[in-house]
């Protein structure tokens, strides 16, 4: 005995230590597993945060060292201009009839560096112009009425690794605009697929047009015709602004009334006047003027500072009467705006006025992105580089001005992905989602509104038909099921969630939809039947004599309701109709646009909310079941015992017992629904609107996120609004799940005594 006694209390102390190093291992697991899930968290949140804030980073110009020209004889020549190649190494300056050319940079230069060029022999130009487009196609208006073409081109070439640039200018015919060849003041000009463009003031205030068309004939030649017209009598005050659209099918002409005359040349054989509008309260002279991107939005400069943007706009949704509105209004400068010049890349445009100061703007976000102001006095022409990404020009000072953009995202505001925005060829402020489009000119439309609007209206449409569902058959399984159906069912609900729902989605879209169009009366009628059935057939059943329902094992009535359900399921459909006949009297599809104003989608809310519902239930159910069945028997049994019947120990202890665990599992199906991607994306037909009829589609922000995310451009504007989506979803699942967890805490602490 006193050999084993020892070995029984070592091998017990063995296995205490075991345990207490299982113990504190597992413990270890458990609280690393823990802090691993935080810092995975963290760490996602953090990554999507440094995805989402270059959006909302200031833009910033950074500037070179200013260049002198070569200096001119006499004082500085009226007619001045200045571009830049789509790499920002050379620029060129147009003075009068000389053209000179100017390094930005140390990199890539031709050899040598072209001297200043002659574009004319006599010193006779009074106007220069520059056409709207990535194309360096320039015009030169003479004291003689007559208008020289000039284009300059950049030509790249490689050696090895090492990339330069070539230029080269071109000068064409001069074209006679005024036929009393007096001195040409102000300019614009503009080429096309099918001839050139110009319109021309010369020093006696006589507006002159000049359209050529060219038109091929079979044979391989071409038919050109030329025409020369006068708009003067068109015009009332002094012209102070010109310029086309990109297209050459609209002339714009400012006055010093603060008015603008439109001209429809796209009959260029016969010019049309086409409205006139104020552009500024006050009478204030128009002093620039520009074609944005796109040919649909007009900037507007005043010679008070102010600038704006004008948009042919719809007087009403249902109205043909187009006329143009001021969309757009920026702060206004300190001086009369000297020049604009447009981006050719987005929406944005820069303007200059008599002090010196630049601006920066964007139309669709209607906001002043950055203002600079040079050291070298006011500045007489600007050129907003090729993609959008620099700006040149040339101060009065002869002195060469570049400066670098860094401005990625200037369409981003939170004002554009939250409030409506007044988008170019709608009639008023909007809320749209359109991401991309055929276009180059296209106008972004990222509001995050419809996507947050779609998704509420997904999980309010599935959270309809899952929570009565799951939280009546919880109820029903843990107080009134028998015991042994219980033990079958509730395993074949839970099993449920298993179902990829990729194949719920893809069953939603491509069978359940085109079947509850053809069956919409039928669900009507079910709504309306199956209720009273059931009511029916619960009070036929209590009017059993007695003997005949104690056959029936207690907690298996409700089998006898299935093949009742199914019946009437069944002939509602079979008398589709009928019912259609009885309750619209007309085509269902008729009857909802006719007296509701409603559209039939096929993909809709209704087809979502089923699918994304049945997804839900089985969580719902599950959770809500357990936290039933946990409530103590014994207090059940005491309830029942002091003659309380099942409904009231329910009403009274059992749900107010289970009310935590319930709520949890609401929260937990809502936090499913709000997340759900892959039925969404199937069973709805993706449309980013805000309504709220069953009949139509939508679009959430995880869908949405699923279908932009492969042809976003990585780094691009796109790209970081689906990242804000998701951190927004992020945001959302966070809140729900941290506002779930606290009212739980205070239900359980509340209602612990039962």
């Amino acid at each position: 005995m006193s050999n084993t006694a020892p070995s029984a209390a070592a091998r017990l102390l063995d296995r205490h230590r075991i345990r207490t190093l299982t113990d504190r291992f597992t413990r270890a697991v458990i609280i690393g597993g823990g802090i691993a899930i935080i810092l995975a968290i963290l760490g996602m949140c953090a990554f999507l945060v440094k995805e989402v804030l270059p959006l909302f980073q200031s833009p910033e110009a950074t500037p070179t060292r200013p260049i002198a020209l070569t200096p001119v004889s006499g004082t500085m020549p009226s007619a001045v201009i200045a571009g830049i190649d789509e790499h920002q190494e050379l620029a060129y300056v147009v003075r009068g009839e000389s053209l000179e050319f100017v390094s930005v940079n140390n990199k890539s230069l031709p050899e040598p560096t072209p001297a200043p060029q002659a574009l004319t022999t006599d010193g006779s130009v009074t106007a220069v112009a520059r056409t709207v487009g990535k194309e360096h196609r320039l015009a030169l208006g003479t004291n003689g009425g007559q208008v020289i073409p000039v284009s300059v081109e950049f030509v790249q070439q490689f050696s090895g690794e090492t990339r330069s640039i070539s230029p080269s200018v071109t000068t064409g015919e001069p074209v006679a605009v005024d036929p009393t060849s007096r001195p040409i003041r102000s300019l614009a000009y503009q080429t096309t697929e099918s001839g050139t463009r110009i319109a021309a003031v010369s020093e006696d205030q006589r507006l002159w047009f000049v359209g050529s068309r060219t038109v091929s004939r079979p044979d391989g030649t071409a038919d050109t015709s030329v025409t020369q017209a006068e708009l003067t009598s068109h015009i009332s005050g002094r012209i102070t602004a010109l310029t086309f659209d990109s297209r050459g099918d609209t002339l714009f002409v400012g006055t010093d009334e603060g008015k603008v005359r439109q001209f429809d040349l796209r009959d260029v054989a016969q010019p049309v006047p086409a409205g006139t509008f104020l552009a500024f309260e006050k009478g204030e002279a128009v002093t620039a003027l520009a074609s944005l991107i796109g040919d649909r939005a007009l900037a507007v400069g005043s010679a008070a500072g102010q600038v704006a943007v004008w948009m042919p706009v719809r007087e009403s949704p249902d109205s043909n009467v187009i006329r143009m509105k001021p969309v757009h209004r920026f702060s206004s400068h300190a001086g009369a705006i000297t020049g604009i010049t447009i981006s050719q890349r987005d929406k944005g445009f820069i303007t200059a006025d008599v002090t010196g100061e630049i601006r920066l703007h964007h139309s669709t976000s209607e906001q002043t992105v950055l203002q600079i102001h040079p050291q070298q006095g006011p500045v007489r022409s600007l050129y907003f580089a090729p993609k959008a990404n620099g700006v040149v020009g040339v101060t009065d000072t002869d002195h060469v001005l570049h400066y670098h953009i860094q401005n990625p995202h200037p369409e981003i505001t939170w004002r554009t992905l939250f409030f409506p925005v007044w988008y170019e060829g709608y009639s008023q402020p909007d809320l749209v989602w359109q991401s991309s489009s055929g276009s180059d000119d296209f106008e972004p439309k990222l509001s995050l509104t419809p996507l947050i609007f779609g998704t509420l209206k997904g999980t309010v449409f599935a959270l309809l038909l899952a929570v009565p569902l799951a939280v009546l058959a919880a109820i029903y399984t843990a107080m009134f099921m028998h015991p042994s159906l219980r033990a079958k069912l509730k395993p074949t609900i839970e099993i449920m969630a298993a179902l990829p729902t990729v194949v719920l989605g893809f069953l939603a879209g491509l069978w359940f939809a085109p079947v509850l169009e053809r069956n919409v009366p039928a669900i009507a009628a079910m709504v309306i039947v199956l209720p009273l059935t059931i009511v029916g057939c619960a009070l036929l059943f209590l009017a059993l004599p007695t003997s005949v329902r104690r056959r029936i094992r207690p907690g298996a009535e409700a089998l006898l309701m299935v093949p009742v359900i199914i019946g009437v399921a069944w002939g509602c459909i079979e008398a589709n109709g009928w019912w259609e006949a009885t309750l619209f009297g007309t085509p269902y599809k008729v009857w909802l646009e006719t007296h509701l104003g409603l559209r039939y989608d096929q993909r809709n809310a209704l087809v979502v909310g089923a699918a994304m519902g049945f997804a839900i239930i089985p969580i719902i159910y599950s959770i809500s079941e357990e936290a039933l069945s946990n409530v103590p028997k014994n207090l059940i049994a005491g309830s029942l015992a002091l003659g309380a019947t099942r409904w009231q120990t329910l009403a009274h202890l059992v749900l107010i017992s289970a009310s935590p665990g319930i709520f949890s599992a609401l929260m937990i199906g809502l936090g499913r629904a709000v997340g759900e991607t892959m039925i969404v994306l199937m069973a709805t037909g993706n449309t980013p609107i805000m309504e709220w009829s069953p009949f139509n589609g939508f679009r959430t922000l995880s869908a949405n996120i699923a279908v932009e995310i492969p042809e976003a451009p990585h780094g691009g504007t796109l790209y970081r609004t689906l990242f804000l989506a998701g951190l927004l979803l992020f945001l959302v699942t966070f809140v729900i799940n941290t506002g779930a967890e606290l009212v739980r805490q205070r239900l359980r602490a509340k209602y612990s005594q039962f």
